[in-house]
């Protein structure tokens, strides 16, 4: 009864909370969050008035011309104008479009990071984002920093897809100035997709003041949105009608490396080579081919504790999987760069999840013969294939795999599609998983959005209820924010690309915040305060409760970029069957287990010298208690040199089975470059239960553009004493991109 009271003292905190500013309700939406073409903000490019020389000097004649300026902030304070001045120039010659700018500031620039797509939240920026085909969704993003660091990405959906893998050739220097720093940008027209038959493209300029914790646009976007928000952005004129001609990039790679097993005695040497292609079909499709693709110079995945009777979700790392992978994603992903307090939704089930192809269940990296990908828009269609085929692999069959995505988009900002993937042993016709369905994105006027997808699922190995749905309901506004859901996995689903926790569950969740902006709370340094409730409820397809869980917390949004966030976690389990929290003690037994654990969490200013992350756990765990910290410390003492010292520990006692046990990683991250094309990153992790060490160290030169030199050295060991050889690999692989 004392832990149920807990959680409803904290959710009536909370609305309390909401209660205690009923004045910041009426000034949160400064900005309008639609507007008609006749409001948008126009730009006329210029043709150049003789050669452009990109080294960051605004010496050219093109760029004494009328500038644009006026940028809106939506961060700090929605509505007014920018702290401080920018002015850019669009211009153009017939293989180029060229964006100039001057960013003017009264102080020194904070510059964080300069290798490539470099993080954009912690220094000062300055980017473009280009909707070539003026569908008010999708376009391509450039950016830079004060010592001309390259940023590019892909977006899709205003956002809902992001391809940070997307890469371009193109062009960008810097200069400082006595009052800021200049920029030239040279964007190859074959480097983008675009209709040349189209009047116009959208357009809109962004600008971080990392000091400030500023956030400026040229056309205005509201601050619960992003800058991929493209039904906001201005319109470019004058672009000649030329066409991006075909984009043919052939990249070989050769790699060679050596490699000895933990504990063994001696070392085997490899070589290999292979090749990726990349073909612009039409001007809106483009074709990838990889043959023998290999994915050595891939960082590592970190050791993490599990407390849960389910495995853990990893990432996807792999340059070619990331590459349009939102293409394929199915789902109501955020669109906004919101801190997420909670595990996304996904991860009970996420359709596509490209790990599944290449990787084993251990963790290891299954050969992969070829593959092809197909993305893009076609006769009014976004769609995207992919197959690959992998060797056999440790006495399994090699397999045929392939994901077909075709999106339609109607009305004002909405799209249907449906999506196909499948799985086949080669040789084996009783070895096969398919998934099909369908889904819809629907967005209302104003603030609402619909999302909804359902699928089915054939496997030999289940007969009945191979299907699974979702549906959420979500407003994302200044001020208030509200998501209502519900999904169903039925017992027989099955998906060999996908990631899933159970089956045989129904699902309903429910995610609610405020964000009122109190102007008392400036004075000590509170930007935004954020409570928030987010209730997840599971029972089996029989309506008997399976686990729940409620998370009730209030976040503090500060001026400096950092946040403090309270919460209480109350947690619901019923399992079937024992499970291992812990390899060395007795299993949890089956039944119903209830706890709750309080939560202190934060970080600080992440641009500054010294910055922290952590977080506090204290409360149950199943059928005890447990406290937990994890955390990290990072130095950064230039751009150039960045290094972070994390530890996560976590302590338990259980009374059922009794025991006590105690889980502590060590990991260690150092980044260093040398300059914008030479990096250095170093990963260490240390496990003191078992005294295990892994090291990972990877060297990176880019000797000319998208192409790599990489020396990649790994290392296992045991500090143990008992002589145990160490596993130790050096990998060198060479890339080579050539464009025609």
């Amino acid at each position: 009864m004392r832990r149920h009271s807990a959680s409803v003292v904290l959710a009536i905190a909370v609305f309390q909370l909401f209660l205690a500013f009923p004045a910041t309700v009426e000034a949160q939406s400064v900005l309008p969050n639609a507007i008609t073409d006749a409001e948008r903000p126009r730009v006329t490019a210029v043709a150049v008035a003789g050669p452009i020389q990109v080294d960051g000097r605004l010496d050219e004649a093109t760029w004494r011309g009328p500038s644009l300026g006026g940028f809106i902030q939506a961060e700090p304070r929605e509505g007014q104008p920018a702290s401080e001045d920018t002015d850019v120039w669009v211009a153009y010659d017939s293989d180029n479009l060229y964006v100039a700018a001057y960013i003017h500031d009264s102080q020194d620039p904070t510059v964080s990071d300069i290798r490539k797509d470099f993080a954009d939240s912690n220094q000062d920026v300055f980017q473009v984002i280009l909707d070539t085909f003026r569908d008010r969704r999708s376009g391509f993003v450039f950016q830079t920093n004060a010592e001309g660091a390259r940023g590019d990405r892909q977006v899709a959906n205003e956002g809902r897809e992001i391809n940070a893998s997307w890469d371009a050739i193109w062009r960008v220097e810097t200069q400082r100035v006595a009052d800021g720093w200049t920029l030239e940008m040279e964007i190859p027209f074959r480097a983008l997709r675009f209709d040349p038959a189209g009047e116009a493209w959208g357009i809109n300029f962004g600008r971080n003041l990392r000091r400030n914790n500023e956030v400026s646009y040229w056309a205005p976007i509201p601050r619960a949105y992003t800058f991929n928000r493209l039904s906001l952005a201005g319109d470019l004129f004058g672009l000649p009608t030329t066409s991006p001609g075909r984009d043919l990039r052939v990249k070989p790679f050769a790699s060679a490396s050596t490699v000895r097993e933990r504990g063994g005695s001696g070392f085997t040497n490899q070589t290999d080579v292979g090749i990726d292609v990349k073909y612009r079909l039409t001007e809106g499709l483009t074709l990838d081919v990889t043959a023998n693709p290999d994915f050595a110079q891939v960082e590592a995945d970190e050791q993490r504790v599990n407390l849960t009777q389910f495995n853990l979700f990893f990432q996807e790392k792999r340059e070619f999987f990331l590459e349009n992978s939102g293409t394929f994603y199915v789902g109501d992903a955020a669109r906004n760069l919101r801190i997420r307090l909670t595990p996304t939704p996904d991860e009970d089930l996420l359709l596509f999840h490209s790990r599944r192809v290449g990787i084993s269940d251990d963790g290891r990296a299954v050969p992969i013969q070829a593959g092809a990908r197909v993305t893009g828009q076609v006769a009014g269609l976004v769609v995207g294939g992919l197959w690959m085929r992998t060797d056999d692999f440790g006495g399994a069959p090699a397999n045929d795999y392939a994901v077909f995505r075709v999106r339609k988009n109607v009305l004002r900002g909405s799209d249907i599609g449906g999506l196909v993937m499948m799985r086949d042993a080669v040789g084996d016709e009783s070895s096969y998983n398919r998934v099909y369905g369908g889904d819809a994105y629907i967005r209302f006027p104003g603030e609402i959005d619909w999302s909804t997808y359902v699928v089915g699922s054939e496997s030999p190995a289940f007969d009945d209820n191979q299907y699974a749905w979702r549906t959420s309901l979500n407003r994302e506004g200044n001020f208030h924010h509200l998501k209502l859901g519900a999904m169903e996995i039925g017992e027989g689903f099955s998906n060999d690309l996908g990631f899933f926790r159970r089956t045989g569950v129904r699902k309903y969740f429910t995610d609610w915040g405020l964000r009122p902006r109190p102007e008392s709370f400036r004075g000590i340094g509170v930007r935004e305060i954020h409570p928030h409730l987010t209730w997840n409820f599971y029972e089996d397809l029989e309506g008997r409760m399976v686990a729940k869980t409620l998370h009730s917390g209030v976040t503090f949004f500060l001026e400096s970029g950092g946040n403090i966030q309270l919460a209480m976690d109350k947690s619901s389990e019923r399992i079937s069957e024992p499970f291992r929290i812990d390899s060395r003690i007795d299993p949890i037994p089956a039944g119903s287990h209830d706890w709750e654990s309080w939560v202190l969490s934060g970080a600080t200013d992440a641009s500054r010298l010294l910055s922290l992350s952590y977080r506090v756990t204290k409360g149950g765990l199943w059928t005890g208690d447990q406290k937990g910290f994890s955390g990290g410390l990072t130095f950064r003492p230039s751009y150039q040199l960045r290094s972070t010292l994390s530890v996560s520990y976590t302590n338990a006692d259980l009374t059922d089975p009794v025991a006590s046990f105690t889980r502590t990683f060590w990991t260690s991250r150092t980044n260093y470059s040398f300059n914008k094309n030479m990096f250095i990153d170093a990963l260490v992790q240390f496990d003191p239960r078992t005294n295990a060490l892994n090291s990972n160290v990877r060297f990176n030169l880019i000797h000319s553009p998208l192409s790599d030199l990489f020396v990649v050295w790994n290392e296992q060991r045991f500090e143990t004493g008992e002589g145990i050889i160490p596993g130790r690999s050096l990998t060198v692989k060479f890339t080579k991109m050539l464009a025609f």
